[in-house]
């Protein structure tokens, strides 16, 4: 080959043996690429870590997986001793399910932060349409690796949960019933059920989830980090080809977000030793009970990081079209996550970060989070005349931020975004 590096006869073994990988497989390079010589902006703040952050609990998430398939049984005879089996006389079991447990709810925490940061500082804006679509779809099969999860410990709420939703699917127009049973594999949740749960959950889901993420690094890769400031750093370079305003990813970044990481991982502790279940929001006190077919708990709610959806579904009381009220709660809380998609073109700003954008657009995103934050804590409730008025409210501000985002996102008077990006050393 033209481009292959020469090894001299007296380099020392690792150097020849990395000749040899590289001859036959891109190592050197991927490492340049995508670390050693990728470059990012030097002005990365506190947002910047849930990235790596994400990488770090989707490696626990799946670690932990292996090693609570060893032991879980997928029958609905077995399924929930198997997990007090874990929990009581495997070494260390107690450990490895929390661990598991707690990650899920970490993961959605680390996903809905990092995706905070995307709309603070606009990194759905062009060239990076693609990085955001892919990392919408790493959001949907995280939020389906989790309903599927959900049923495996065979706990009442696990039971009763994925009989509430999965027979929400009946309220589609001429599919929908079939389609509950196709999901289901019976008539009602059962054995079928679980097995085709753990298949997903352990094969299908991950496979796509994994394949999302290396698509997600590769977009972002090519075109590169956004900053704060919203600015490409690529516009400006030097005699080399280097941004002026970039560094290296490896060893700066590498280095820097170990600081995250160490943070994160005294809260992931705190928490897992502490107060595992969060007071009933990362596990629910119904599933330490068995399912129990013919018992339905007092109050069904899902997950926390399923609520603000969950709300939104709840919230259409109203029937329209001789259809029922169900099936547009359906449609709402599906298109509250598919409209994700489409804000790259909704946005239509002149600058992407929120730092040089009017003080009206910090508001209208400060109400939005705010009607996200109240449509999560009322989806835990039981629902009520006054609540559901609320949730109803919040549902129109949730949809209302993204179907006005043409219009408000160009209101304003915008300040001068700078030639290069801020940054103060620290």
């Amino acid at each position: 080959m033209a481009n292959q590096k020469i090894i001299p006869a007296d380099a020392p073994v690792a150097e020849k043996l990395l000749g040899w990988v590289d001859a036959r497989f891109p190592a050197s390079k991927l490492w340049k690429e995508h670390l050693s010589e990728y470059y990012a902006p030097k002005n990365f703040n506190f947002w910047y870590f849930f990235g790596s952050l994400a990488m770090l609990v989707l490696v626990i998430q799946i670690v932990t997986g292996i090693f609570l398939v060893m032991h879980y049984k997928p029958d609905s005879n077995l399924a929930f001793a198997s997990v007090e089996y874990i929990m009581r006389d495997v070494p260390w079991g107690w450990l490895v399910r929390y661990l598991h447990s707690t990650g899920a709810s970490m993961f959605f925490v680390v996903v809905y932060l990092h995706m905070m940061r995307g709309l603070m500082y606009g990194s759905y804006r062009k060239p990076r349409e693609l990085i955001w679509i892919f990392g919408v779809g790493i959001f949907l099969c995280l939020m389906a690796e989790a309903f599927f999860g959900y049923l495996l410990p065979w706990g009442q709420m696990s039971y009763w949960g994925a009989q509430v939703i999965v027979n929400l699917f009946g309220a589609i127009p001429f599919i929908g019933p079939d389609l509950s049973l196709w999901i289901r594999g019976d008539y009602v949740v059962s054995d079928a059920t679980l097995n085709r749960f753990f298949s997903f959950h352990v094969i299908a889901i991950p496979l796509v989830l994994l394949g999302l993420v290396v698509a997600h690094i590769i977009a972002l890769h090519e075109v590169g980090s956004n900053n704060p400031d919203g600015i490409d750093i690529k516009d400006k370079l030097d005699d080399k080809g280097i941004p002026l305003d970039g560094i290296p990813f490896h060893p700066y970044y590498t280095v820097h977000d170990i600081m995250g990481v160490t943070v994160f991982l005294f809260i992931f502790c705190a928490i897992l030793f502490f107060a595992p279940e969060m007071g009933g929001y990362f596990l629910e006190y119904n599933n330490f009970l068995p399912a129990d077919p013919l018992t339905t708990p007092v109050h069904i709610a899902p997950v926390w990081y399923f609520t603000p959806f969950y709300s939104v579904l709840r919230a259409n009381t109203f029937n329209f079209f001789f259809l029922e009220a169900k099936f547009w709660g359906v449609m709402m809380m599906g298109g509250a996550v598919v409209i994700l998609f489409f804000l790259p073109w909704l946005d239509r700003s002149p600058v992407r970060s929120m730092r040089y954008r009017p003080g009206l657009h910090k508001l209208i995103l400060g109400v939005f989070v705010v009607a996200f934050l109240i449509l999560g804590y009322l989806g835990t409730k039981a629902p009520d005349p006054i609540p559901t008025l609320i949730a109803q409210i919040c549902t129109v501000i949730y949809f209302g931020f993204f179907l006005a985002m043409p219009w408000w996102s160009r209101m304003g008077t915008f300040k001068a975004v700078p030639d290069r990006v801020t940054f103060d050393a620290h």
